[in-house]
């Protein structure tokens, strides 16, 4: 019967997605929603997307194992990004009216940067959106006791959401984002009041945490242990600014008070509703102690599912695998779109030019076709792997080799395309060495790599010129940037 409803909400979510389908008439209608989105659907798409597997499953999981220290990277990383974006990033790039963040390294530097960037962007989805991937799996796995394998379920879970993010790209995902972040805020408050009253009160479990001391956040004072907080805490923080979907909620607003404030809220309502998870997760120790523990040992993910299957009534069970899939396909929806989007305008475009409107349209829909089904063989290539591990290691790349860049070019009126490329080569060999070798155990490799980021940046662009863009004079194109 639940296995039923699951479904139902499914082919729900997929009428609703094309329905929405109906208003895409052109490319920009279908990357950024014609840029028409009301400050509430920036808000709710902006929840929804960074509200997936790793914020119901992952976050707990490594709460209840090393308390907030451990989860440094998200919430508290990846909500601040957000809030990064809208002060920062937001006003400046809506200015510029561009289709995707990979259109700005091209105007910045030309096409050689923009081409590098673009293909460090798609890899980087590779992980977060198989992280989807993996979880609907293992919810079908679970929900069908264990009849529906759990490549068998992922296989099913992308099914259900390339149906409409195939024909509707951003207007369905917003559409959709915001129905589902109702289900999912709704229905999580509702199962945290319900664990709570079967753990005897909301101070029972906040007690428990403190004994344990889940709370503790600050690592030990040593240089290694310092160096490994800051690598984990920017690595979301700043490695998810040069993203695409973080991107298209920008630049689908409908004015440049929407593009700045959404991200914002969105940003620290994720940080605050990331809680009731963890809340969840550590109440299931005082309702189903030796059972919660010996699944810490095992799979720490499958907590939070057992104690809702295990110890709570079939409504509840109903509203939390309904967030459940809410949180999951909000998430996959959008980071299925976002690469897809980038590679046809960024990458394809290099080799063949654009026809027309129409043609660019049937490019991008079976770019994401594609891109669905590079992304289900690779999360079941990646099965057993952690899904919070799965998405922390997807932003390493963008960190080390985007983000000096579109920082720089923005901020810096000197940063110049000789800069972007050293910045990122730079970036990237001292991430792959520390990554490769022993230096990775004493020192963070994406913080390594982000710090030669930022030298190749500064030296490339103060030493002469050897590198010239499309632009011509490099002096003539920062002071047009700094303009921007």
């Amino acid at each position: 019967m639940l296995l039923t409803l699951v479904f139902l909400y499914l082919l729900v979510t997929i009428g609703i997605g094309l329905w929405a389908a109906k208003r895409v008439k052109n490319t920009t209608d279908f990357a950024i929603a014609g840029r028409h989105l009301p400050l509430f659907m920036i808000i709710t798409t902006t929840f929804a997307t960074w509200f997936g597997s790793e914020t119901v499953l992952g976050i707990p999981a490594k709460f209840v194992e090393g308390g907030l220290g451990a989860i440094v990277e998200d919430p508290f990383g990846a909500g601040t990004c957000l809030i990064l974006v809208g002060v920062f990033f937001a006003a400046k790039l809506y200015r510029m009216t561009l289709l995707t963040i990979s259109d700005y390294y091209r105007e910045r530097y030309g096409r050689g940067v923009e081409l590098i960037c673009s293909f460090i962007i798609i890899l980087s989805y590779l992980g977060w959106v198989s992280a989807q991937v993996t979880a609907l799996g293992l919810v079908f796995n679970l929900l069908s006791g264990g009849a529906i394998s759990i490549p068998l379920g992922m296989i099913i879970g992308t099914v259900s959401i390339l149906a409409y993010t195939l024909f509707g790209g951003m207007w369905s995902v917003a559409v959709t984002d915001f129905i589902q972040m109702i289900i999912l805020v709704v229905g999580l408050t509702v199962i945290a009041v319900f664990a709570a009253n079967q753990a005897g009160g909301a101070d029972k479990v906040i007690q428990l945490a403190a004994s344990k001391d889940l709370f503790k956040f600050l690592p030990e004072p040593t240089f290694t242990q310092i160096a490994f907080f800051v690598g984990a805490a920017i690595t979301m923080m700043l490695g998810s600014i040069p993203q695409q979907d973080v991107f298209q909620r920008v630049m689908s607003a409908n004015s440049e008070y929407a593009a700045t404030r959404g991200p914002v809220i969105g940003g620290i309502a994720y940080i605050l509703f990331a809680f009731v998870p963890m809340f969840l997760v550590t109440s299931a120790l005082i309702i189903m102690p030796e059972q919660a523990a010996t699944l810490i040992k095992e799979d720490p993910q499958k907590v939070l599912p057992t104690l809702v299957l295990e110890r709570m009534p079939f409504v509840m069970q109903v509203i939390f695998f309904g967030a459940l899939l809410s949180a999951l396909k909000s998430t996959a929806s959008a980071t299925l779109l976002a690469p897809s989007v980038t590679f046809v305008e960024n990458v394809w475009r290099q080799f063949f030019p654009r026809v027309s409107d129409k043609q660019e349209l049937l490019t991008m829909r079976i770019a994401v076709l594609l891109f669905s089904v590079c992304v289900c063989a690779y999360a079941i290539a990646l099965q057993g792997t952690p899904i919070y591990d799965m998405v922390s290691g997807a932003y390493q790349v963008t960190l080390v080799g985007a983000v000096a860049p579109l920082a720089f070019g923005l901020y810096w009126k000197r940063a110049t395309t000789q800069g972007a490329l050293l910045s990122i080569g730079l970036g990237i060999l001292v991430w792959l060495v520390f990554l490769n070798t022993d230096w990775g155990q004493a020192f963070p490799q994406q913080l390594a790599g982000f710090i030669a980021a930022i030298l190749g940046m500064v030296v490339g662009s103060l030493a002469p010129q050897v590198v010239v863009n499309r632009h011509g004079s490099h002096h003539k194109l920062a002071g047009n940037s700094g303009a921007v």
